[in-house]
């Protein structure tokens, strides 16, 4: 019975973990907890290298997503005061729908650039750094939320085929 929780547990934290690549909510690690718990039922035996390969990406990929905006307004000429606009732009868009945090982001980092007395082209295109730091970050997370997943079906599929 436990086994079988276990399993239920890993596919709803694999799943909410995709979806948090997306949306506001931390996925990787959503997903992560989904893989160790698979780990810890009969349906699947993860080595300690993957596990460790996984963590050490979950735990790097939740620190790139966080400064890829911050990276993507400078690498676009953007200066402090659009990181910090995107930044604070993106923390306050997550209490708004899913698309909130791309406008957050985008107008955090042109309205920071332009208080900083940018002007407005060099602003919007800090601000298109940012966002495009910010889809750079979510791309990173699905792909990591995915390879999860398809590690753990792998395994599982592994299993029933072999107990027939």
């Amino acid at each position: 019975m436990t086994d079988i929780l276990l399993l239920i547990g890993s596919i709803i934290c694999l799943l909410i973990g995709l979806a948090g690549a997306v949306l506001p909510l931390p996925g990787p690690p959503i997903s992560l907890i989904g893989l160790f718990m698979l780990h810890y039922s009969k349906y699947a035996q993860f080595d300690r290298k993957t596990l460790i390969f996984f963590t050490l990406l979950t735990v790097g990929m939740s620190i790139f997503d966080y400064y890829a905006p911050i990276w993507g307004t400078k690498k676009f000429g953007g200066t402090k005061y659009g990181s910090w606009g995107s930044t604070i732009g993106l923390l306050l868009g997550l209490f708004f729908t899913p698309i909130g945090m791309f406008l957050g982001a985008f107008l955090g980092a042109f309205i920071g650039e332009i208080l900083g007395k940018t002007e407005p082209k060099v602003a919007l295109k800090a601000a298109i750094g940012s966002f495009i730091g910010l889809i750079t970050g979510i791309v990173g997370k699905v792909l990591l939320c995915l390879a999860m997943i398809i590690l753990a079906v792998m395994a599982v599929g592994e299993y029933f085929m072999i107990m027939g």
